[in-house]
């Protein structure tokens, strides 16, 4: 599989936020998010073969893993992957854009699944049958720019039920929105969802790889 970094930090989204986790980040993504922070992982990367990667993760000590990217499940290397990460006995972390059929990931796994906004421009590429899979071990993750995906979100999270099913996350995106004003239309809708900020870009640079 074809990997761009393997590193050590805190983790700086969802429900897991604060803990130090190992980020293992496979390379390649078929979206284009507006937003997006992880460009540089749409080509090069390194080959590895599993058991390097799994090597490598156990050198930090570290019980929490995300598997990342990218998009991480575009490689189909990534499912095995995972499944090895979770027989290890990992607390094992999925980050995946929504636009890939989560059906095949080991069911011991938590997937953290981005459900596009239109404000995203990748809206079209939305796999709507992933939300029906959510357990309440998973995640759903709505990255808004506006208010016009903030109402969007919010009409998304009645009509699947999402609430009911799994931790739903409104963050705002980085740079666009500002991050009161998501709070405040949170707290105004009294919406049962978690609002956060990616933790890691308050901490490090916001462009600083690595971490």
């Amino acid at each position: 599989m074809r990997i761009t970094e393997i590193f050590h930090s805190i983790q700086g989204e969802s429900s897991y936020a604060g803990q130090p986790c190992v980020f293992v980040r496979l390379t390649g993504c078929p979206l284009r998010c507006t937003w997006c922070d992880s460009a540089y992982t749409f080509s090069g990367g390194t080959e590895m073969s599993l058991e390097e990667v799994l090597a490598k993760v156990k050198t930090y000590g570290c019980r929490l893993v995300e598997v990342t990217g990218g998009e991480p499940l575009h490689q189909p290397e990534a499912f095995p992957l995972i499944t090895a990460l979770c027989k290890e006995g990992y607390e094992v972390l999925v980050e995946t854009s929504g636009a890939i059929d989560i059906a095949p990931v080991d069911k011991r796994a938590h997937v953290i699944l981005d459900v596009k906004c239109p404000g995203s421009g990748m809206l079209d590429r939305m796999h709507w049958a992933n939300l029906a899979l959510l357990t309440e071990k998973d995640e759903a993750k709505f990255v808004i720019q506006d208010r016009a995906d903030y109402d969007w979100a919010t009409d998304i999270l009645e009509q699947y039920g999402l609430a009911r099913r799994c931790t739903v996350l409104f963050g705002p995106a980085f740079g666009v929105l500002e991050p009161r004003l998501l709070a405040e239309w949170i707290l105004a809708d009294r919406l049962p969802v978690r609002f956060q900020l990616q933790l890691h870009k308050y901490v490090w640079a916001p462009d600083m790889r690595g971490v």
